[in-house]
């Protein structure tokens, strides 16, 4: 059996472990990390997202990582409760909380930055 091993690059492995644990964890069911000299492994679902810190790491503008979610309003808010709010791009048409409702109605995304300006998504389909 294999499972998907998200990598995700980090400049604050501290920052980032408390991002993931603190705020992400309870939105998206991210179990506590197991810890190496080398990075922090979280269950996630199936999987795992390994952080590995990279000294001076500058985060790219294309989605790293998502999660396909039962219900965005409801992630949106949670993540918003925590503190974290959706990004917003001119020309789409998000609503209140920053999710863009596909013009067919097949998929809600929404798409936010974690502590270390990686982008990252959540996702509700049809």
């Amino acid at each position: 059996m294999a499972r998907v091993m998200a990598l995700l690059c980090v400049a604050d492995r501290d920052r980032a472990r408390a991002f993931y644990s603190d705020i992400l964890g309870p939105v998206f069911g991210i179990g506590a990390p197991v810890i190496d000299p080398f990075g922090d492994q979280f269950p996630c679902g199936d999987g795992f997202i390994r952080l590995t810190t990279i000294p001076g790491w500058q985060a790219g503008q294309y989605p790293m990582l998502g999660w396909q979610v039962d219900d965005a309003t409801a992630a949106s808010r949670a993540l918003l409760a925590a503190g974290v709010a959706l990004l917003r791009y001119p020309g789409f048409d998000q609503d209140d909380l920053g999710l863009w409702h596909s013009p067919d109605g097949g998929a809600v995304i929404g798409w936010f930055n974690d502590s270390e300006g990686n982008l990252l998504s959540l996702t509700q389909q049809g």
